[in-house]
């Protein structure tokens, strides 16, 4: 089965003249084992997207599974607890505790979700992976645009999400570290068969999709050089 499915989904902002439709009868899948990505430029309804996809808002029309479970079907409550132990964001954000220094910011995910997270040495290992091991004992305020966003990347995978659902994951990151993220999420999904997807008008990371979408107008349509 798909990790996740949108069908016909709409979704409307406003009332009467007011009204704005930034998604327009979506329809989308995503599988384990691959990276989806999904490009448009700013106002394309890529982060609508992405928030819709994961639970945290709701269509307007149409229908969310995730795993095989209608989205609609959950109470408030019973979704955030679905998305805390099945999906994984990385928004743009990047919701960072300010007061706590970067190590704790994995402790608090452990007080969040006790159960399901990376190991200590597979924690370490991403660490390493994206260059942020050496700043374990800063704050937030301490660290550049680009380790921020590596702190958020690496706080998302720590939950070991079965869905990963990425916002603009590379906009701070040059091109060496738009590889190492890339690669990353490439191997998340061939080799931990995580399903992956990311909202992006970043086109240096078609290079580590299998798929590639573009969203214009709230329309959703799969690349056509990937026909």
């Amino acid at each position: 089965m798909p990790a996740l499915t949108l069908t016909h989904v709409t979704k409307k902002f406003g009332h009467d003249t007011s009204e704005v439709t930034v998604l327009k009868d979506v329809n989308f899948q995503a599988t384990a084992g691959e990276v989806s990505l999904v490009i448009g430029p700013s106002g394309s309804g890529k982060s609508t997207f992405l928030t819709i996809a994961g639970g945290i808002q709701t269509p307007t029309a149409g229908d969310v599974l995730v795993q095989d479970q209608a989205m609609n079907q959950l109470s408030p409550k019973k979704r955030d607890a679905f998305r805390l132990n099945k999906v994984g964001f990385i928004l743009q954000a990047y919701n960072l505790v300010p007061y706590l220094m970067v190590q704790d910011q994995f402790t608090l995910v452990d007080r969040v979700k006790a159960q399901g997270n990376l190991k200590h040495d597979q924690l370490t290992d991403l660490l390493d992976q994206l260059g942020i091991s050496k700043l374990v004992n800063r704050y937030p305020n301490e660290l550049s645009g680009g380790q921020t966003q590596r702190v958020a990347i690496a706080r998302a995978l720590y939950q070991n999400p079965d869905i990963i659902l990425a916002d603009e994951p590379t906009a701070a990151l040059d091109s060496d570290r738009v590889k190492v993220v890339g690669q990353l999420f490439r191997n998340l999904a061939k080799q931990h068969h995580k399903a992956v997807v990311i909202v992006t008008h970043d086109i240096r990371l078609r290079d580590f999709a299998d798929k590639t979408y573009q969203l214009m107008d709230g329309k959703l349509a799969l690349d056509q050089a990937e026909d």
